[in-house]
Order: C-alpha cells, then structure tokens, then sequence
C-alpha cells in the first residue's frame, strides 16, 4: 500500500460473515498477488424467460431476474525471480487455496472481498479455479504457474434488499423501517396509494401501525390499488 492508501497489489482477504466484517484466523484470512492481474473481466447476466406456447412461432421475452455479477481473475506466479520477486510457487498457490477454498469451520467457502488500487471493494466467494504449471525445474518443481478464477458478486441479505428496491406494484417488496418512516407513507411509496396500510400490517402481524421500529423488515404483498 502507498502512502495515499492505495493498494499496490491485488488483496484477496477472507472473512466468516456475508458482512465481511468478522476475519478469518492467522495465514486463512489474506492473499496477495505478487504480479498483478493484466486483465478483469466483469460479467453480467439477465435471466429471461423466451418460452413460447404450443402452436406459436415466437415468443415472448420476460424478466426474470438479475443474477449476481462474477469478476474473472488470471493470477501469475513467478518462481523464477525475473520479475523481482523470488516465490515458492507451490506455496503461493496453498495459500489461495486456503484463503478462498472450502472451510470446515463455516461448512461452505468464506467471504472474500478483493481489492487493487482504486477498485476495492467487492464482496464475493469463489465460484471456480484453474491451475496451469508453465515452466518446471528438471527434478519438477514448478517454477511458473496461472490461476484463472472466478468469483461471484455476494451480498448479505440487508444490503441485497436495499439493492434492489423494486417499485413494481405487483411483486412483493421489503423494506428496511428508518426513522421517521410510517406505514401509510411507505404504502404510497410502494403502491402509489397510503390507504393500503391496514392490508400491509395483518400481512406483517402488526397490532399498531404508528409504532414502526426503525431496522425492522416490512413485506408488501402484492395488493390491488
């Protein structure tokens, strides 16, 4: 890191909660790339419904939904020394292993967040990983090696709601009371319409609409106007 705070190599750190606010223990908790990335690949995916009914001949695009973005990384380890810096190639590639790989602790792969420079941060977990060895000592210790990865974007689900924030009246919808909030005022903003509110509090259970707590979730069904 610079004395601006900016990153100088790729830190791949892995934490125990969707949050990334809890690390993971000793060496399990940080990677850094020795040789940074010449390449991120950001992809995006729209899942669309495109199925027709018998007897047709087109169809009809739907929305689906967004799925969670994924970031492809090519990691070069060099143990040769040409570049300046002199890794045990082995080693570099246990310790991504351990960082982003399965964790009998939490029963699943840890959160990661990946940073560089001025991209930080994003919050992912690994999808896949490949390993190429490209060069070799003559006893067959690897002294050159790619790992291609793909992580997918993650998100816990306070974050993924307030991502999201659908305004269509007809799918239900979830929102975060803050201070001030009421139920008829959210009630317009999510239908257009405040005198929704006593259908909206039996769907949530509440025995007073005036007493919203700020932090609790509200779920607004889908309701006529």
């Amino acid at each position: 890191m610079d004395d601006d705070g900016v990153l100088n190599h790729l830190v791949i750190r892995a934490y125990k909660d969707a949050k990334c606010k809890v690390k993971r223990d000793g060496e399990f908790f940080e990677f850094e790339a020795y040789v940074n990335p010449s390449e991120i690949t950001l992809g995006y995916e729209v899942e669309l419904n495109t199925e027709s009914g018998a007897g047709t001949t087109g169809s009809r695009t739907d929305f689906g939904k967004v799925k969670p973005g994924d970031v492809t990384l090519n990691f070069f380890i060099d143990g040769t020394g040409a570049n300046g810096f002199l890794v045990d190639v082995q080693r570099e590639i246990c310790q991504f292993q351990q960082v982003t790989g399965y964790d009998g602790e939490l029963h699943r792969p840890p959160y990661l967040k990946v940073a560089w420079g001025t991209l930080q941060v994003m919050r992912c977990v690994l999808k896949s990983a490949s390993i190429a060895y490209k060069l070799f000592r003559p006893e067959g210790v690897p002294l050159r090696a790619v790992i291609s990865a793909v992580f997918v974007a993650s998100a816990d689900d306070e974050t993924r709601v307030a991502i999201a924030q659908d305004k269509s009246a007809d799918l239900t919808h979830v929102r975060l009371v803050k201070a001030g909030d009421t139920l008829p005022g959210l009630c317009e903003q999510v239908y257009g319409e405040p005198r929704l509110y006593p259908e909206v509090a039996r769907a949530n259970g509440l025995n007073n609409f005036r007493d919203l707590r700020p932090g609790t979730q509200l779920r607004f069904p889908p309701l006529e106007r």
